[in-house]
């Protein structure tokens, strides 16, 4: 049998491991009709990305449900893949080309595009290697792109479709407008946030009179493209503007004064200047009393030929020269801080302009009623469930979404107008350039300029990486696809949009289960963000700790559904878990006798007397066994990681290992041992992959098996026959006692090796009887001299203890200087109340209860009730020295 070293050393092993398994096509899966399908496909995450916490914990999540399907008999995939972020992946390439002096304008779009597919060919298979790096098991053959030639087709079947089906139109309307991408953004890609911004007053002068209508505005720059104003009927104030013109400052445009119901009189003055072109309110106020839409602004956000003296200012350089020009004129009245929601662009940041503007747009409400029964009937879960109200929301009040964008990478619009043709008449839509007109035979067509949004492609990604429109094998055994595992800020941008695809070109929905974990935050609350300074790498982490204490810690920490609060401290967590593990592990293996190990574990114990400890230790394996499956199937991770952690570290090692030392030599204990350890290693492995392979190919296994690989093996078989509730509560009563007799020692300073006396004073027949049964084992676990059972008083300066009904005496006569015991005591116990008081004093101060994070809060919270019980304890101690 091969003896582990002495240490385990992550970076000896992990290469060498994923190599191995990939060797060996153990992530591969295939249609087989003698199994179930189980399949997951990746969030593809942009050919622009590198390795993130945030993608850490997504994809450890879906590693975790992989692995665990696998070994549980499944056929299970996982189907990888990468996005090609329209804007995201343009605004690299576009940066690179400028450091060269090099505009993408320059180029043509032809020669553009050649140059994105080079930088993708050079740096988009980044993120796959640094998810390798991971531990993920995807299905990497199968990695599918969201512009290679199958889900290009795709997405040029689906608009066609859509096209004719009449749920894909094109319209001028007011659309997000990106002067920085200078592309159209849908609702989703513009980010409200809350911006300190300014409400200017100005007077709009009443034409032919001396009087004047004061309107208050954020945009000052858009009065440019006012053509009216307008009041609320029921505002008393504005009755006698009826039939009257206002003019409009600078450019003295006259303007008419309309009433509608959909002004708040509430805002500013009450009176709202109406730009059709630029605010989606006057926008639709315009249409409905067909105004004039006069846009006043450039692509870039300058100032175009319709601003006059204005014309080729940037926006906000045209505020400020507006608002000179209206202070020399006598119309500028005041302006005053106002807080308020603007969008910013997803991808850039930059403050989004609302602009009228020609786009192509999917109807959203036909394809969103089906989705809404879909989750209304359960078909589809949310976990936590709290985020099912959050997509009923959204999709209830649906709006059109905005497919088009004026960019140049990524899946082109497949129409083609008609240079002769006017109208309707000369659009054709087609996967491939046609010849000529249909209309007038024409062959002068030409194709639409703008590119569909990234997520057109993102939406169909379920059924698209399986071959879709072809009716492929793969498709037909592994849609719909079982869990979905992504963070909430795409519930909208994707998840919703999956859904309705699904349901609409395959006819059913695309997963069965939605998993929203949460955003990995700094230990202040705040997001991780490059800009802010506060990101961990996890590249990082794993080069210092290990892939493993990665994936373990990250787990472990982080509840269903919450965010996530990380330091580095963190991951030594799973560090020293690993460890743990490794010196457990090399212990056994250095004891195990290989002939002795060959046996059913059931068969083998039927009619054997097993101990308490080894019936206790079989129990509490199947027992958490069962709890780790059921966490894994309801998706609370961390519950099944620390139930891991709580059995392996606490039970097995620190105790049962410790049990068995006297007694290893014995065919019970070796195979107890083995058979544990070996069982835990395969519950372990989707969390912990590495560590868990490197001991288990080294631990002697019977002939069918040696060579494969743990990850292939099956789910340890749950023998429900092997717990037994009675022998854990026994053996946790044996165990608190001998835990309560080495905390005493420990607080009275009781050398760890004297032997020393104990008495339990028991109420309950059947306490004696278990201590009685178990006297040697908890002589020997609590280096007791002597120990006495039953019904007794309590000696003179002895420290006590209560374990459920029973009493726990220690007599300290003659094992420690009392006097010099009670000035220790009462030193430690000043430390503890001036931490104590601290500790109230932060946490009545409402300064720091508003501002500090939840997690910091409740630890400072858990820190006083731990004192509070310390200080009572220590109090009785030095009462137990003054008696």
């Amino acid at each position: 049998m091969v003896e582990l070293p002495k240490a385990y050393n992550p970076r000896e092993v992990e290469d060498r491991i994923y190599q191995d398994w990939e060797k060996n096509g153990y992530f591969s899966a295939r249609p087989d009709p003698a199994k179930k399908p189980y399949s997951i496909v990746i969030p593809p995450p942009n050919i622009t990305g590198i390795l993130h916490m945030g993608h850490a914990l997504n994809n450890t999540i879906q590693d975790i449900l992989i692995r665990f399907k696998r070994m549980r008999g499944f056929e299970a995939e996982w189907m990888p893949g990468t996005d090609h972020a329209g804007i995201a992946t343009q605004n690299v390439v576009e940066r690179r080309l400028a450091k060269e002096g090099v505009k993408r304008q320059e180029l043509g779009r032809e020669k553009f595009v050649e140059e994105v597919w080079k930088w993708r060919e050079e740096y988009g298979s980044t993120i796959i290697r640094q998810l390798k790096k991971l531990g993920c098991s995807c299905d990497w053959p199968r990695t599918r792109f969201t512009m290679d030639e199958g889900l290009s087709g795709a997405v040029l079947e689906v608009f066609e479709r859509l096209y004719k089906k009449g749920l894909i139109y094109k319209g001028s309307y007011i659309i997000n407008w990106c002067p920085r991408c200078q592309t159209a953004l849908s609702d989703e890609e513009s980010q409200h946030r809350d911006v300190e911004g300014m409400l200017y007053y100005i007077k709009y002068p009443v034409k032919g009179s001396d009087e004047h209508v004061i309107i208050a505005t954020t945009r000052p720059e858009t009065m440019l493209g006012d053509v009216a104003v307008a009041v609320n009927p029921q505002d008393k104030r504005y009755k006698a503007l009826k039939g009257k013109t206002l003019l409009l400052p600078i450019l003295d445009r006259e303007l008419k004064v309309i009433y509608d119901r959909l002004v708040d009189a509430k805002f500013g003055t009450g009176a709202l200047k109406v730009t059709p072109a630029h605010d989606p309110v006057d926008f639709e106020l315009g249409r409905k009393y067909a105004l004039e839409e006069i846009n006043v602004m450039n692509g870039d956000g300058t100032i175009n030929a319709s601003g006059g003296d204005y014309e080729g200012m940037d926006r906000f350089e045209a505020r400020e020269a507006i608002i000179e020009d209206l202070k020399e004129r006598g119309l500028f009245v005041k302006s005053e801080a106002h807080r308020h929601a603007v969008g910013h662009c997803y991808r850039c940041h930059t403050m989004v302009e609302p602009r009228l503007s020609p786009q192509w747009f999917v109807k959203m409400a036909p394809l969103a009623k089906p989705a809404i029964e879909a989750v209304k009937s359960g078909k589809i879960k949310f976990y936590p469930a709290r985020w099912t109200k959050v997509y009923l929301d959204w999709m209830e009040n649906i709006r059109d979404w905005c497919i088009s964008r004026q960019i140049w990478w990524g899946h082109r619009i497949p129409v083609y107008y008609c240079k002769k043709c006017q109208g309707e008449k000369g659009i054709v839509v087609s996967r491939v350039k046609p010849e000529k007109c249909p209309s007038c035979g024409s062959a002068e067509m030409e194709q639409d300029p703008d590119v569909l949004d990234t997520w057109f492609s993102s939406w169909l990604w379920p059924f698209s990486t399986f071959g879709w429109p072809k009716e492929t094998p793969e498709l037909k055994y592994f849609y719909p696809t079982d869990s979905l595992v992504t963070a909430q800020e795409i519930i909208f941008f994707w998840v919703a949009r999956m859904i309705m695809a699904g349901l609409e070109f395959m006819g059913d929905t695309p997963f069965k289960d939605v998993y929203i974990h949460g955003t990995v935050r700094d230990m202040t609350g705040t997001k991780m963000s490059k800009s802010l300074g506060n990101v961990i790498d996890p590249l990082d982490m794993i080069a210092k700790y290990g892939t493993d204490a990665l994936r373990f810690s990250i787990i472990s920490i982080t509840a269903q559904g919450q965010d996530v609060y990380l330091s580095e401290s963190k991951f030594e967590l799973g560090r020293n878990f690993a460890n743990k593990i490794w010196n457990a592990s090399r212990f056994i293996m250095m004891n195990l006798k290989p002939e002795e190990l060959s046996v059913d574990l059931c068969a083998f114990f039927k009619g054997m007397k097993l101990t308490l400890a080894e019936r206790w230790i079989l129990s509490r394996f199947y027992t958490t066994l069962g709890y780790v499956e059921e966490c894994i199937c309801k998706y609370k991770f961390n519950e099944a990681a620390n139930a891991v952690y709580e059995f392996l570290w606490h039970e097995f090692c620190d105790w049962y290992i410790e049990i068995s030392k006297s007694t290893i030599g014995e065919k019970s204990s070796q195979v107890i041992l083995y058979k544990v350890l070996e069982k835990s290693l395969r519950m372990l492995h989707p969390f912990m992959p590495f560590i868990t392979e490197e001991i288990w190919q080294k631990l002697p296994r019977p002939k069918d098996t040696a060579g494969e690989s743990i990850m292939v093996q099956p789910w340890p078989h749950a023998q429900k026959e092997m717990i037994s509730k009675d022998d854990e509560e026994d053996m946790g009563r044996v165990i608190a006692l001998v835990a309560s007799v080495r905390n005493m020692r420990a607080a009275w300073n009781i050398e760890p090796r004297a032997e020393i006396r104990a008495i339990i004073n028991t109420h309950d027949p059947k306490d004696e009887k278990l201590f009685s049964g178990s006297s040697e084992l908890i002589k020997r676990l609590a280096r007791l001299l002597d120990l006495a059972i039953g019904r007794h008083a309590k000696p003179k300066s002895s420290a006590a203890a209560v374990i459920g009904r029973s009493d726990v005496y220690l007599p300290l006569e003659g094992l420690i200087d009392f006097e010099k015991e009670k000035a220790r005591l009462g030193k430690e116990l000043m430390r503890m109340e001036g931490e104590m008081k601290g500790l109230r004093s932060r946490l009545g101060d409402k300064n720091f209860t508003s501002k500090a994070p939840a997690e910091v809060i409740g630890k400072q919270r858990e820190r006083a009730a731990e004192l509070e019980i310390q200080i009572k304890k220590m109090k009785e101690n030095m009462s137990e020295v003054a008696g």
